[in-house]
């Protein structure tokens, strides 16, 4: 296949050559008619090319994406949330397999094929959710690669039965174990990291441990996760998601955190809140911090925000951020999209600066995404909607029509 007359990364219009899954060649557009004989093209059309996106904290489970909008009747805190999550998710206009499935083909037809989604698991909604997700996994195989990360949101230890539900979820497949305030919300952090990293360790799956907890509790927390991560030997096993507090204390703590993130190759997802506090995405950068991005919940029974679009999201992470020079403002598409990419695969380098552009070189996966835009920037502020979609290759979305979906 061609990719004929494209920009990568805003850069020389380009034609770039793919073989099979793989970029094969990358050189200067020629108009040149004999240049595409025996291919197949995709007319750029002077786009840019851009790395497809990489969504690694959504909440496919819980979505009301393509419904009438409600009232917001979310309760303050993690537990009056969940709650009105349990007092509404079945009673929604259509089956949850079905939301689940097209909120997935929204996120792929605007440029997303790698997703690392959470699907919730307790004694409320049994396997019924985690099962929800791996349906639409399963139906976009094709299009889009998704891990599963079964996540006990209503605690570990509050409920009896919680953790034998969670490791069934872990026996039938999921891909990663999940964690949640284990200061916070469980109050007894020893016992609920036992839980998470021991069934880690049995499974031979990663931890991803959401933190909402406040400054002191989040460090906390996180030196327990960090203790363990080195005891199991499982660097480049962990991420945490949110822990936006983290960068509240004082400057020498918030630089030990950042450097034995490093060392233990702890990632870091966010979901770009406007929070005082966040660790620094230059200082991450520069120590070599995996960072990704995601859109959290999907205009679910826990906010009104997402529309399955990361490049929405992307500005918002700009935004919150205070980036206004072009190199930063495209450093947020870069967490946005490679690296969240090397969180999922840690086969793929972490971003080596708040200036690394990887992800479309020759060797590369061809996973991108075209995109209308002069530059990487005003895409960013545009956020158009001319785009092309490739997955392994392939063409797999073209002006947010998915192939093989339902026009969800």
């Amino acid at each position: 296949m061609l990719l004929r007359n494209v920009r990568p990364w805003g850069g020389a219009a380009s034609d770039v050559l793919l073989d099979g899954e793989l970029i094969a060649a990358v050189r200067l557009h020629e108009p040149d008619a004999d240049a595409e004989a025996g291919h197949d093209v995709v007319d750029g059309r002077g786009r840019l090319l851009l790395p497809a996106f990489s969504d690694v904290h959504v909440h496919l489970d819980s979505t009301r994406i393509g419904l009438p909008f409600r009232e917001h009747t979310g309760r303050p805190g993690v537990w009056g949330m969940m709650s009105n999550d349990r007092e509404n998710w079945r009673s929604a206009e259509i089956p949850l397999r079905e939301r689940v499935a097209g909120t997935l083909e929204r996120m792929i037809g605007r440029g997303t094929t790698r997703v690392r989604s959470f699907a919730q698991v307790d004694v409320d909604t049994g396997l019924e959710k985690y099962e929800a997700v791996v349906a639409a996994k399963e139906k976009f195989a094709g299009q889009a690669e998704v891990q599963i990360m079964v996540f006990p949101q209503a605690g570990i230890l509050l409920e009896e039965g919680t953790p034998e539900l969670l490791e069934e979820a872990l026996r039938q497949g999921a891909d990663v174990m999940g964690g949640i305030d284990p200061c916070q919300l469980d109050r007894d952090p020893v016992r609920h990291l036992d839980i998470v990293f021991g069934l880690a360790e049995k499974y031979q799956v990663e931890v991803d441990v959401h933190l909402h907890e406040p400054t002191d509790l989040a460090i906390f927390s996180t030196e327990l996760i960090m203790e363990r991560t080195q005891a199991l030997g499982m660097q480049g096993k962990v991420n945490l998601s949110h822990a936006y507090t983290l960068g509240g204390s004082s400057e020498a703590t918030t630089r030990s955190l950042i450097e034995r993130m490093a060392e233990l190759d702890i990632s870091l997802t966010t979901v770009a809140p406007a929070a005082a506090g966040q660790l620094p995405l230059q200082d991450l950068a520069a120590a070599g911090v995996r960072v990704g991005l995601g859109e959290d919940g999907q205009r679910d029974y826990w906010s009104p925000y997402g529309n399955c679009d990361l490049l929405d999201r992307t500005w918002q992470l700009a935004f919150t951020r205070g980036f206004r020079a072009d190199r930063l403002v495209e450093h947020a598409v870069a967490v946005a999209t490679r690296g969240g990419a090397s969180i999922m695969d840690h086969s793929l380098a972490r971003l080596a600066s708040v200036d690394d552009r990887p992800g479309l070189d020759v060797g590369d996966r061809a996973d991108v995404v075209l995109v209308d835009g002069e530059t990487v920037t005003s895409a960013v502020m545009d956020r158009g909607s001319d785009r092309t979609v490739l997955h392994r290759g392939r063409v797999v979305a073209d002006q947010y029509r998915v192939e093989g979906g339902s026009g969800y």
